[in-house]
């Protein structure tokens, strides 16, 4: 027997149990807790796994991560021979590129501060600066950091973005490596922070980068929360490096009362809404996947242990 095992929010393991019943009749699918014998299961998806429970699945092949990242799961933990996908469906990358363009666009035209100036009953015209003028950096250029771009092109924005290794998108400036971010940062005015969280990338958002980048820019951080330094940032919010910082994740979420992240003049916080995972739209990219698996083709998403993505 093939079974397929669905480790998370019952309401989605429902509809995912649904839809692959009639996409792939010939598969068992469970919900946990029930499990059934452990070595029927050859495909797993969850979130995060619940201790103990990847040991007791000996003849694993697969785990889908729901979820775009994969950061919140231990890969030591995971067996070598057990491929680990992460998820890239359309409909996670159309929504963040709606937050992208709503925020920068935000920025671009200083809704944030003429709501400042409304709360003080202060009528003043801000000098508007075009866009071509206007210098956009998406940090991150995966699936979510192009559709973000393609999303920004329209306007008109001086668009860069930049990667751990080279890419190339067409219109956009590309930078990559450690020796290309000081550039990327130093010409970035609006920087869109869209990474994976790994090692490297933790902390990205800190005092180095933020003394790259030109004096009075701006942030928006919706990738991971991991990737801010907040101490570092209020510092550079306080003291006029940065203009303002929007963030749709923190280090700690929900972020905590009292958090100064809360009640900073120059910070907007919004919670971890920038791109939910549908469940209909992920059940079919995972459906796809299966397919292609079962058809002994490659897999979309599959996660390089070294890279941690």
């Amino acid at each position: 027997m093939t079974t397929f095992l669905y480790v998370a929010a019952p309401e989605r393991g429902r509809v995912w149990a649904s839809m692959l019943a009639q996409a792939l009749p010939e598969l068992e699918v469970r919900l946990s807790p029930d499990i059934g014998d452990p070595a029927d299961v050859r495909f797993l998806a969850a979130w995060t796994l619940p201790t103990g429970l990847i040991e007791t699945l000996p003849n694993l092949e697969v785990l889908f991560s729901i979820g775009a990242g994969v950061d919140q799961l231990d890969l030591g933990q995971i067996p070598a021979n057990v491929t680990v996908v992460r998820l890239i469906e359309p409909n996670l990358a159309a929504a963040m590129a709606e937050y992208a363009a709503m925020t920068v666009l935000a920025l671009h035209r200083d809704l944030y501060a003429y709501a400042d100036q409304q709360r003080n009953e202060l009528w003043q015209q801000l000098p508007q600066v075009p866009a071509a003028a206007r210098r956009v950096g998406i940090a991150g250029l995966g699936q979510m950091g192009k559709a973000a771009l393609a999303a920004l092109a329209p306007f008109g924005f001086a668009l860069s973005g930049w990667s751990r290794s080279p890419r190339e998108v067409a219109g956009v400036t590309c930078f990559h490596g450690a020796d290309g971010l000081r550039s990327f940062a130093a010409q970035t005015d609006i920087l869109v922070s869209l990474l994976p969280l790994t090692h490297e990338t933790r902390g990205f958002l800190g005092t180095y980068l933020f003394a790259q980048m030109p004096a009075g820019a701006a942030i928006v951080s919706a990738g991971r929360g991991g990737h801010l330094d907040a101490p570092a940032l209020i510092a550079a919010l306080d003291s006029g490096r940065l203009s303002r910082a929007i963030l749709d994740v923190t280090p700690v979420e929900p972020l905590p009362a009292g958090d100064p992240l809360w009640t900073h003049p120059r910070v907007v916080v919004t919670p971890h809404v920038a791109a939910a995972t549908d469940s209909e739209g992920s059940g079919k990219a995972v459906i796809a996947n299966l397919r292609r698996h079962l058809a002994g083709e490659p897999m979309i998403g599959i996660v390089e242990r070294d890279r941690g993505y």
